[in-house]
């Protein structure tokens, strides 16, 4: 299709001297030609999409590692944002959160949270602006973003561009509030549009549409990818909240933000559909191999604990798959058994070589349990991501 700028919305002169962009209300016109490979990609993403709930419907028990997946959502995506932490930083942080200054952490911390308020609120309230609004809330909470408005709809202009920029010097720079205001409820409307496009089509307008919007101070970025799995979960094209796209966009990051203003210059929404249907297509396999190696991992190890250490292991595995730092005072607490009892349980699992001491020390031991987080790893394997 050749370029159409007025396709997705307008830029206009502003009175201090900037041109702001006006999007245009989706779903696009001239509408998306589903055909040729965009028709190709969005069939295999809706089969990758499949699979991934396939698995996750006969495995026992998802939930017992979601906690990992969203851990891992939040450390990517808050990475793309400019945070420097790592899933190992929110472990020990959520093992020992008042044992050290929790720093961008707390970032971290805050979008896990915001994260799990969200899915738990989508089965009382529809995916809304009202929703949206306490996602960025819980985003948000406490230190450095208490200064962006937590939950409220941004009442100034902001603008995207290098550190320092000002207003002029912008890269882009979002709708005037009023504008931003219509902007929003238009994009709320078309999330129960009839006739409904395919939900993974639905699901890649709203996320470039939400960031052109741009209606926060801070946090458009984690909220508007966060929104993604929201649609997919609240679409019911996922029991199990187990795709999110942080790492694919983090690793093609230059080509995510081209492909976002492409939309905005050229009217260019299949260019952009298309790199977004790879990226479902990528992370739902990788998700459904690493589940798969989960409950693989899981049922080997539960063959051998309940022959080495009888139910109290068993309780001590389930509690690694949802926390896999850990240290005695956390395993007596979660397991309800003394002290002595919960250090001879973790003495026996570093013996069978599940868990790993990791401090060195004899008081304060933090033990890890590596094959599990070797599964969460960050690291590229002949180009596909461990994810």
């Amino acid at each position: 299709m050749a370029p159409n700028p007025d396709r997705a919305g307008t830029f206009v002169a502003q009175p201090s001297d900037y041109r702001a962009f006006l999007p245009a209300p989706l779903p696009p016109d001239p509408p998306i030609a589903l055909e040729g490979e965009l028709l190709s990609l969005l069939s295999a993403a809706d089969i990758a999409l499949g699979r991934l709930d396939g698995v996750v419907k006969v495995i026992p028990d998802p939930e017992f590692f979601v906690a990992m997946y969203v851990r891992r959502e939040a450390v990517l995506s808050s990475q793309i944002e400019g945070t420097q932490s790592t899933l190992e930083d929110l472990l020990e942080v959520e093992l020992e959160p008042d044992a050290q200054d929790r720093g961008d952490v707390g970032e971290i911390v805050n979008y896990v949270a915001a994260m799990n308020h969200g899915l738990a609120r989508l089965h009382e309230l529809s995916l809304s602006l009202r929703l949206i609004g306490e996602i960025h809330a819980e985003l948000l909470r406490g230190g450095r973003g208490e200064r962006a408005t937590p939950g409220e709809f941004r009442r100034t202009q902001n603008w995207i561009g290098p550190k320092g920029a000002s207003l002029k010097q912008a890269t882009f720079v979002p709708p005037p509030v009023p504008e931003m205001k219509e902007a929003l409820y238009a994009l709320e409307q078309f999330l129960y549009t009839e006739p409904a496009p395919p939900l993974l089509i639905l699901a890649g307008l709203a996320h470039a549409q939400f960031e052109s919007i741009h209606p926060y101070l801070d946090g458009n970025g984690r909220v508007g990818r966060l929104l993604i799995t929201f649609l997919l979960v609240h679409g019911g094209a996922l029991r199990a909240p187990l795709l999110y796209l942080s790492y694919y966009l983090k690793l093609h990051r230059a080509e995510y933000y081209d492909r976002l203003m492409a939309i905005r210059t050229n009217g260019d929404w299949e260019g952009w559909l298309r790199f977004f249907l790879r990226g479902v297509a990528e992370t739902a396999r990788e998700a459904a191999d690493t589940t798969e190696r989960i409950f693989e991992l899981r049922e080997n190890h539960r063959t051998l604990v309940l022959a080495e250490t009888g139910a109290n292991g068993l309780k001590l595995l389930s509690l690694l798959f949802q926390r896999p730092l850990v240290n005695v005072n956390l395993v007596t607490d979660e397991l309800g058994v003394t002290f002595p009892t919960a250090n001879r349980l973790v003495g026996r699992f570093e013996e069978l070589g599940l868990i790993t001491e990791t401090t060195g020390q004899r008081r304060s031991r933090v033990f890890r349990y590596e094959p599990y987080l070797r599964l969460f790893d960050d690291t590229v394997d002949q180009g596909i991501a461990a994810f």
